[in-house]
């Protein structure tokens, strides 16, 4: 998959169509951040699908001059799952929404965690249905009054980080959509892991729920209220750096470099590899601070290597070598 004839830049991914997202879209930075990403994953660009199901961000395909296809609702995994295995040297990319994916699509998007194909999901997070103009989404607040909820949303909503790791999936990483820098490089990261990869954007609706996730996003504010983790790296945040974070009997706990004789050396370092999952979904369960960054980094065998290995032993136990044998086998008869 590698390509040596050709150096690209972000403008050999973008296409000639006239992006139409609402103007100060968090959408627009994923978008840059992908076409910033594609050069540095090594990838030809004619091995490159983009597959999206119904949504303001499945119009993406559409923005990416690559192969892609707009699918129908909540069905681009179970799509890109096929075109992932009849062509495995394909880099193939999942572009849904907390709606596309999390409700009509939910049953496709677990199973897509557990099987573990070799393909990459971004989903974009804004709580919210853009594209039909506001209704409650399976990641709305409880309380949050939208125009199917006028009153009030009254069902608890869903993390997209533990959905993920109870289907079992093996990467799950978090990013917010202003932050443009790392969104690249989890992009590039994702795309050399061998399985399936789940990114979520942290993504602003600036029309039908602004501010969503400002309280941690926000530039005055997100020095102090993200922790982006790094493999074999103490989980340190705040603007001087001066907080971390340490496991107090069942819980994490917040503490402050300093006070009472807490040092670096005494921080959780961050093994996005362990494969038990049960430090991952603390992490994202945890309000403060947001952890972003991989989360979750386990390589594990694939769905297809799992198939293959299972045609090797079965070609290697039969008795037939072409189809000629198994119809010539046993009582056969002419017919004059």
């Amino acid at each position: 998959m590698e390509t040596t004839a050709q150096k690209y830049t972000f403008k050999d991914f973008a296409s000639d169509q006239e992006v139409r997202w609402c103007p100060g879209c968090d959408d627009y930075v994923i978008l840059r951040a992908m076409q910033k990403a594609l050069p540095e994953m090594g990838v030809k660009k004619e091995d490159v699908v983009f597959i999206s199901g119904i949504g303001c961000s499945s119009r993406f395909p559409y923005y990416m001059d690559t192969y892609g296809m707009h699918g129908i609702h909540g069905r681009a995994a179970a799509i890109a799952s096929g075109v992932k295995l009849a062509n495995t040297d394909l880099s193939v990319w999942v572009i849904t929404g907390d709606g596309d994916s999390m409700a009509i699509g939910g049953n496709h998007f677990i199973h897509v965690l557990r099987r573990n194909i070799d393909l990459n999901m971004i989903l974009f997070n804004n709580k919210i249905y853009g594209l039909t103009k506001g209704q409650f989404s399976p990641t709305s607040s409880v309380g949050q009054k939208t125009k199917s909820s006028p009153h009030g949303n009254t069902q608890p909503p869903f993390s997209a980080g533990e959905l993920a790791i109870g289907a079992q999936a093996r990467f799950f990483a978090r990013v917010a959509g202003n932050t443009p820098k790392e969104m690249t490089q989890i992009f590039v990261d994702a795309e050399k892991f061998n399985g399936t990869t789940l990114i979520e954007v942290l993504q602003n609706c600036v029309i039908f729920n602004d501010g969503c996730f400002t309280q941690f996003t926000d530039k005055t504010v997100r020095e102090d209220k993200q922790l982006h983790v790094e493999h074999g790296k103490p989980m340190i945040f705040g603007k001087n750096k001066d907080k971390g974070l340490v496991l107090n009997g069942l819980k994490l706990e917040v503490v402050t470099l300093g006070e009472n004789g807490i040092t670096e050396d005494d921080l959780l370092v961050h093994d996005a590899h362990e494969q038990d999952p049960t430090l991952h979904q603390m992490l994202v369960r945890l309000q403060y601070p947001l952890v972003t960054g991989i989360i979750r980094s386990f390589d594990d065998v694939t769905l297809e290597e799992r198939e293959d290995s299972l045609t090797e032993q079965v070609k290697a136990n039969s008795n037939f070598v072409k189809t000629d044998d198994l119809f010539f086998s046993g009582e056969t008869y002419k017919v004059d």
